[in-house]
């Protein structure tokens, strides 16, 4: 398997030699380090990298941001932004301060290390779902969907074989009816009735798209997702004689984005969050916090304590299972708008949102405790656990979920120090 290739774009030299052995002993190939917006541009059309690592503030007649914009336009290559706090807010100017598109200076290599797993993860993900749309695009071009034409005044002419599948109307049954009797569409985002296409259609003499979430209810009540969109008809002189509709069911597109939103956000061995969603969750509570003096919340960061020698003496299916039901144990501890998330392997994290001081943590951290000390019966086995906890709290102000998670786990092995099976506060 080739290492990814990474273009590093600094003009700090001592930086971003630093960046270079950080990357090189993460695995990456490091193809070009240059501090020229016009040379940026070249190495990517030549080299053709994963990703490129680059400086917001990069001098020169064209700028950082000029240079992200035709290197994901143009060439479309994820682009992850070294930054600094005062540069900061020309990333929120620019709208450019999206999750994982940015790492601030100075930043830990574990942390460059997930930001660039992140952009890259996130730009796979970008060009599946692009993929997706323009497969089911082509599908539509080829016709093989439903096609319902009405006259002038809106009553139906002709429907093809899919479209009676789709609705449950026959073309004999519907001939004549008005669209909106035998093409009952709701608009799920808001919860309406979408009035007559046909007639809508041709006052604004243009082509409609149905909305989003658009939902056709067929002859028997069955509730079907569709999409595509309605035009008018006009004859050789321009006149509108008519619209057609063309839809399609999309109810798998709809499955295949919802699993693949879930895959990325998900873990998939427990279903609880992952990583990437709860560090997306803990910065927008930082986020809140910072608007309102009032707002507390705590981060807990668990491990359990003697899980290799469960996996080893009765095997992973068994470990699987016991993570599984020590994730159902741990969401009964919380309250419904807190969140628990697996970190990978025994860790896992959780966050308590609007507490009222750190006290709120640790009675949730003793919960957890006096929870997981019951036996879980697995395959007839008897297996019960504990777990070191480390908390950390917004009273310090916390700027990124990354030193927060830090510093709860710098007391996680403070609390595995003192003896496992309890909680330390960071201090």
């Amino acid at each position: 398997m080739f290492a990814r290739q990474i273009l590093v774009v600094e003009d700090e030299k001592i930086l971003a030699s630093d960046i270079r052995k950080s990357l090189q002993k993460l695995g990456y190939s490091v193809s070009e380090i240059t501090n020229s917006g016009e040379e940026v541009i070249k190495k990517v059309a030549e080299t053709h990298p994963n990703l490129v690592l680059i400086d917001i503030g990069l001098a020169g007649e064209i700028n950082g941001i000029d240079v992200v914009d035709i290197i994901q336009n143009q060439f479309h290559v994820p682009v992850v932004y070294l930054t600094d706090s005062s540069e900061y807010k020309t990333l929120q100017k620019n709208h450019l301060s999206e999750s994982f598109s940015y790492i601030a200076k100075p930043f830990l290599e574990s942390d460059l290390h997930f930001a660039i797993e992140m952009a890259l993860y996130k730009h796979q993900s970008e060009k599946i779902l692009y993929e997706e749309k323009q497969r089911l695009t082509a599908i539509i071009n080829s016709m093989g969907c439903a096609v319902i034409v009405t006259y002038a005044n809106g009553c139906i002419q002709m429907m093809n074989p899919i479209a009676e599948v789709i609705t449950g109307w026959k073309q004999s049954e519907a001939f004549g009816k008005d669209l909106i009797e035998v093409v009952n569409l709701v608009d799920k985002e808001i919860g309406e009735k979408i009035e007559n296409l046909a007639t809508n259609v041709i006052k604004a003499d243009e082509v409609f798209n149905l909305p989003e979430n658009c939902t056709l209810i067929t002859k028997d009540g069955k509730e079907i997702a569709i999409g595509d969109n309605i035009a008018p008809i006009r004859d050789h002189n321009g006149n509108i004689t008519g619209t057609v509709l063309v839809f399609q069911d999309i109810t798998k597109r709809k499955e295949t984005e919802a699993q693949l939103i879930r895959n990325a956000f998900y873990d998939g061995l427990t279903a609880l969050p992952n990583r990437v969603l709860f560090l997306d969750r803990l910065r927008q509570t930082i986020e809140r916090s910072k608007r309102r003096s009032d707002y507390y919340f705590a981060v807990l960061f668990l491990d359990l304590d003697g899980f290799k020698e469960i996996n080893d003496r009765f095997g992973h299916g068994i470990g699987d299972d016991f993570l599984v039901a020590i994730a159902r144990r741990l969401e009964s501890c919380l309250r419904g708008g807190d969140t628990v998330a697996r970190f990978g392997g025994d860790e896992f994290t959780v966050l308590l949102e609007d507490i009222k001081d750190i006290t709120d943590a640790t009675n949730v951290a003793k919960r957890i405790q006096d929870s997981l000390r019951l036996p879980i019966n697995l395959n007839g086995y008897q297996l019960s656990t504990t777990a070191s906890i480390g908390i950390t709290w917004n009273f310090n102000n916390y700027e990124e979920p990354a030193t927060l998670l830090r510093d709860a786990d710098i007391a996680m092995y403070r609390a595995k120090r003192q003896g496992k099976a309890t909680y330390a506060i960071f201090s």
